[in-house]
């Protein structure tokens, strides 16, 4: 069996696969991103979060993580050295992926952006850009030789939120949900309107414009811990949404560097 694991700034996802000729996730979960987690924290929870499905650290033979944390990468591999018994795969410059890199400075792509590019291309052969809703939404291009072509970043819904409460005195700070209405009705729901709405809007208009540039005919796969509050109300952007993205592309990389 192998451990999957995403460390993104808010959430860490992660999985176990169960490997063969067709492999397959059997299981996954989310929780917070605590930067000052220890490696026994770590392995605390995984332990804990086997168990509710009957497994053990017995059962887990491999693993691997890609992590937007650099110091909860140190974390990760001490704790499958000390409870897995084995040194944990990280994702990073020296890693095959098999996808070429062609922006000006490829050691500044975010692992998880390079991992979700690797799992799109591996599914669609062709050019594709996947749609990430996590802390910021990032937008990553995969051309149809399979190289990976740059991005687009930009805060995230949440990030927002925040950043509207923390700014506006008379704002109240609002948990992203789905609106009633487009015109609100209170604050609250103007808010929720405006977040909603605005970010969905902005991926209809992005991904309008890369497929302008890229071809009509390519694909566009949403992932990520907020991709099912804000993709129902993107109008035409989103072929596929994936919330396993990361975890499949961590598998084929994984597959791909075994010795």
């Amino acid at each position: 069996m192998l451990l999957v694991v995403d460390v993104g700034n808010t959430q860490t996802h992660f999985g176990v696969v169960e490997l063969g000729d067709e492999p397959v996730i059997s299981e996954h979960w989310r929780f917070a991103t605590v930067p000052e987690s220890t490696g026994d924290e770590l392995g605390a929870t995984l332990a804990n979060l086997l168990a509710l499905r009957g497994l053990s650290f017995a059962d887990v033979d491999h693993s691997i993580v890609s992590s937007t944390v650099p110091e909860l990468v140190e974390q990760w591999v001490a704790m499958a050295m000390r409870y897995l018994g084995h040194e944990m795969l990280t994702v990073g410059p020296s890693i095959r992926t098999g996808m070429p890199i062609r922006i000006d400075n490829p050691y500044e792509v975010g692992a998880d952006r390079l991992v979700n590019a690797v799992a799109a291309y591996e599914r669609v052969k062709g050019t594709c850009v996947v749609v990430d809703f996590g802390t910021a939404i990032t937008y990553d291009v995969v051309s149809s030789a399979g190289e990976y072509l740059g991005g687009i970043i930009t805060p995230g819904a949440e990030i927002s939120i925040d950043a509207l409460y923390e700014r506006a005195a008379k704002l109240p700070k609002v948990e992203l949900a789905e609106p009633r209405s487009l015109i609100g009705k209170s604050t609250v729901d103007a808010i929720r309107s405006g977040i909603v709405y605005g970010f969905a809007g902005q991926v209809d208009g992005i991904v309008r414009r890369l497929r302008a540039e890229l071809g009509a005919g390519t694909t566009v796969i949403a992932t990520g811990g907020l991709a099912a509050a804000l993709v129902p109300f993107v109008r035409e952007a989103i072929d596929e949404v994936d919330d396993l993205l990361t975890l499949t592309g961590l598998r084929l990389i994984w597959e791909r560097n075994r010795d």
